[in-house]
């Protein structure tokens, strides 16, 4: 691990989390590649109890906001996300799919929390891919402004008002270190 990157883990902190394609290459652009990543987020999420808060997938490159997972590590689930979707999108030359590490910070704060959304949602945007992050299909951003479900469960306010009305009694194992509502102080 290069001397400059500090992951800390068992903080009950989540995790801001980078990894891109091989080379930065755009594996990703194409419906399918999308797909098959969101479909090994969610297999992924519930094979090690790991809530996702948000995500987008690039043309080249992933972001997430997610917890530590309840079974095994943050990163034994970021080594079979990247394996299941390598696997299933392998090049016939035998290139890698994705680059070795990822980035991983962890976020300690509801503003921090807020900011690693924007950023996450407003990626597309800000690369021109789209005009407006709802425009984007690949990121959880939908999810947030509607409440619509897709592929991936995201952990929201949304979810949990569903869980409520389903007289579901969440069994949660992590305790944010930050209020998921923004107080009235933080103004």
């Amino acid at each position: 691990m290069p001397w400059s990157l500090h992951r800390f883990h068992k903080t009950c902190d989540p995790h801001f989390i980078t990894f891109s394609c091989y080379r930065r290459q755009p594996l990703l652009r194409d419906p399918h590649a999308c797909q098959a990543l969101e479909a090994a987020l969610e297999g992924v999420r519930g094979c090690y109890g790991m809530h996702v808060f948000g995500y987008v997938v690039m043309p080249e490159h992933v972001h997430l906001l997610v917890t530590e997972p309840e079974r095994s590590t943050l990163a034994v689930a970021m080594q079979m996300l990247k394996q299941k979707t390598g696997q299933k999108l392998a090049s016939p030359h035998g290139t890698p799919f994705w680059q070795r590490r990822y980035y991983d910070r962890n976020i300690h704060s509801y503003k921090e929390h807020i900011a690693a959304l924007r950023y996450i949602h407003r990626n597309p945007v800000k690369r021109g891919l789209v005009e407006l992050p709802e425009q984007w299909r690949w990121s959880s951003f939908l999810h947030y402004a509607t409440g619509a479900e897709g592929v991936v469960e995201i952990e929201s306010e949304w979810t949990a008002r569903k869980r409520e009305q389903m007289g579901v009694v969440p069994t949660v194992k992590y305790k944010l270190p930050y209020p998921l509502a923004k107080n009235a102080r933080e103004g």
